[in-house]
């Protein structure tokens, strides 16, 4: 064997390695959320002068992502609607029955993740909301946190976001108005997203 011979197939082999150590590292994985560290919440604006805030406090879902190339996969959660809580009993018992949410006929909410884009450090996620049987596209924008592991051996990974929607569209139209022409409650519902997930083991 001459040395061309030999240079050639040194050079297949290093590209061999390159291309195995390249798809170890390139790992799409399920990250369940852990709701015990995560935070979806809501703000509207309330009689034109304030907002009122409130959250869910019931809901499961997972992303599925490659942490190294920070390339994002999959979306979806789901939430109990029925969890609402804005810290106001009678306020939440009203947003749980047929003017807004309507638990009973609806209860859940869904997100589907249709399409993620990352621009510079920030991602925009387009999804599917299905809130009051009524599915419409809601964007997020966010950041990737970072990964680390926990005291207990698990992978964690923590995302921020934001978005918005109009509760009309979702058929929550329910208003009274005010003696200054305003009204009670704000069309334009703010969402605001504290998440961490917990990466599956591998069986």
């Amino acid at each position: 064997m001459n040395w061309k011979q030999t240079w050639t197939q040194s050079i297949i082999v290093v590209s061999f390695l390159a291309l195995c150590s390249l798809n170890v590292q390139a790992e799409t994985a399920h990250w369940d959320i852990d709701p015990d560290h995560s935070l979806i919440e809501f703000r509207v604006a309330h009689m034109v002068i304030s907002k009122t805030s409130g959250r869910f406090l019931d809901y499961r879902g997972f992303v599925e992502m490659d942490a190294n190339a920070k390339t994002i996969k999959a979306i979806e959660a789901t939430i109990n609607a029925d969890s609402i809580n804005t810290n106001h009993e009678k306020r939440d018992g009203h947003l749980r029955n047929a003017d807004f949410l309507d638990v009973k006929q609806f209860p859940t909410i869904t997100y589907t993740m249709k399409t993620a884009q990352k621009e510079g450090a920030a991602y925009k996620v387009i999804g599917n909301l299905t809130l009051r049987g009524v599915t419409k596209e809601v964007t997020l924008t966010g950041t990737l946190n970072g990964v680390t592991k926990d005291p207990w051996g698990n992978t964690r990974v923590g995302f921020t976001a934001d978005g918005k929607l109009n509760r009309k569209d979702f058929g929550m139209v329910w208003n009274k108005a005010l003696d200054n022409g305003g009204l009670v409650v704000g069309d334009d519902v703010h969402i605001h997203l504290d998440i961490e997930c917990i990466k599956a083991k591998t069986p």
